[in-house]
């Protein structure tokens, strides 16, 4: 059962990787053709759509920092971890070299990458992260799969809509890492993995803090946003 939920993970982020990034190329390829607007919903209606899908069966993670997150929550066992995370960035590399395909001459593939300092980066990839951890932790209390993904989706949305034309707004290191691989441009990827974990587990800590759970431990049984 643990490889199957761990497939339905690679699925989803090889959706969102696929569609999200492929805005941005298609963006680019028609000079501006998608507003930030657009790219941000692209992004924010295939993270809907995914939980929507799979959100039942996995809990549609599809990002390393939020199974980190749900992990440190005590909302998944420790044994989904490691297979959820090596899926997740499996499908994230393989919707990047498979847009490379059809785009052979973008130079990042929808990459995230900055000219902002460093320390902006990581503070902002951070923060946004942090809050996008924190709100699916409250949603994840939600009955039902509807009003999750859409207060999710809808988040997602938010910041790649506000803060992508800054750092990418990633949230995601699976995210980050399938471009940067299929491109060839790593130069920052470091900085993204680590802000988007760290931020995710700030927000862990924090729910834990102010909300705390009834039980102590996380049981193998069905993930739930």
């Amino acid at each position: 059962m643990i490889a199957k939920r761990a497939i339905a993970e690679g699925i989803g982020t090889y959706l969102l990787v696929f569609f999200g990034t492929g805005a941005i190329l298609y963006s680019d390829a028609l000079e501006g053709g998608l507003t930030n607007l657009g790219i941000g919903l692209a992004f924010g209606l295939t993270v809907m759509i995914v939980i929507l899908a799979i959100g039942q069966f996995s809990g549609a993670h599809i990002n390393p920092a939020v199974t980190i997150g749900f992990w440190y929550d005590k909302q998944i066992p420790a044994n989904h971890v490691l297979p959820y995370i090596i899926s997740q960035c499996l499908g994230a590399i393989a919707a990047s070299f498979t847009l490379s395909m059809i785009d052979r001459d973008h130079p990042n593939l929808g990459g995230t990458a900055s000219n902002l300092e460093v320390w902006q980066i990581f503070a902002i990839e951070f923060f946004i992260t942090a809050i996008l951890m924190f709100v699916i932790l409250r949603v994840s209390k939600f009955r039902g799969m509807f009003i999750p993904a859409v207060i999710v989706g809808g988040t997602v949305a938010i910041h790649a809509t506000a803060l992508g034309p800054l750092t990418g707004a990633s949230m995601n290191p699976a995210r980050s890492l399938g471009p940067a691989l299929a491109s060839g441009q790593l130069e920052q990827l470091g900085i993204y993995i680590c802000a988007t974990i760290l931020g995710s587990l700030f927000a862990a800590i924090l729910h834990r803090q102010l909300f705390k759970p009834r039980q102590a431990h996380a049981t193998d049984t069905q993930p739930t946003r």
